[in-house]
């Protein structure tokens, strides 16, 4: 196989790779309601798709490059998924049901998280289900002092698209 089709095939790869990447990042953005992201992921995002499908095309008599081609937008969802995670871009509620809300929450509380508790019965009698708005990053730490307090609660985890304005500060609260 002569060098210049290895280096276009490892081109191919790595652009699709790329501009995947940039349309999952572009897809979350989108759900976010983030506007200015998107616009500026979607346009990376088909600026190298142009150049990596136009590489294609063009060498049709190459089925190494179609194959590369596949091969990269497969990988670059894989990609995509874990830049995303590693960006955590926006905010999430957990949501955490337990006998030891108050607990949860003191704990919580001392971390430097806002928390609301409010009273409520499950299966098994009073609960308290405390609303825990956070940064994507930081969902796992405050399911981890959760979870330490109270190893039975359950939570969930959802989404943040918007928030009032009123009475809001950073998440987690700033330590005096």
């Amino acid at each position: 196989m002569p060098p210049e089709v290895l280096t276009t095939a490892v081109l191919i790869f790595l652009a699709r790779i790329a501009d995947v990447s940039f349309g999952t990042l572009r897809m979350v953005s989108v759900v976010r309601g983030r506007r200015l992201a998107a616009f500026g992921f979607g346009f990376v995002e088909v600026l190298i798709w142009v150049v990596a499908v136009s590489a294609v095309i063009q060498n049709l008599s190459e089925p190494l490059y179609a194959v590369v081609y596949a091969l990269g937008f497969a990988t670059g969802g894989v990609v995509g998924i874990m830049i995303e995670d590693r960006i955590a871009m926006g905010e999430q509620v957990v949501r955490v049901f337990s006998r030891k809300g108050r607990d949860i929450a003191e704990f919580l509380r001392e971390e430097g998280y806002r928390v609301t508790v409010f009273e409520g019965e499950g299966l098994r009698g009073a609960v308290q289900l405390l609303y825990i708005k956070v940064p994507r990053r930081s969902v796992r730490e405050a399911i981890r002092i959760a979870r330490h307090q109270d190893r039975e609660c359950f939570y969930v985890v959802e989404d943040v698209r918007a928030t009032s304005t009123v009475a809001q500060s950073r998440s987690p609260v700033q330590r005096k």
